[in-house]
């Protein structure tokens, strides 16, 4: 377990995160990780608030948040006087969008489940799922 005041090398902190190295390094090109120091030899510095950070765009990440949804999420988590409100909007916002996204793939489902089922249904040389998808 590291402490408050520990270090981590990029490999480090991706072990202790569960988190690629290239997608730390994405993730500081795209702003939603502050560069860290670097040592005198040039090898960068982590803290223990990198990882903390790394582990909160995981979890966004794993809850299908965007990164301009996360960049936003991240900028009213650091403001002084922060309202849950503004949080619950961006969340319920996003949840919207994840209903949709069911939606459509409960609809490609059903589409392809019928695809599959036509293809049972015969053994003819042609092929409907081709047929259909040529329309």
């Amino acid at each position: 377990m590291k402490t408050k005041n520990q270090h981590f090398s990029r490999g480090q902190i991706a072990k202790y995160t569960h988190i690629k190295a290239e997608t730390i390094r994405y993730y500081e090109t795209c702003g939603l990780l502050h560069s860290p120091a670097r040592s005198a030899g040039g090898h960068r510095i982590y803290t223990e608030d990198h990882a903390k950070r790394l582990k909160f765009i995981r979890r966004c990440r794993e809850l299908g948040f965007t990164v301009n949804e996360i960049i936003g999420l991240i900028t009213l988590s650091e403001e002084p006087h922060m309202r849950c409100t503004r949080v619950r909007d961006v969340t319920a916002t996003h949840l919207v969008e994840v209903k949709a996204k069911i939606k459509d793939l409960k609809k490609m489902e059903r589409t392809l489940h019928q695809m599959v089922s036509q293809c049972d249904e015969t053994d003819s040389p042609e092929c409907p799922i081709i047929e259909s998808l040529l329309c």
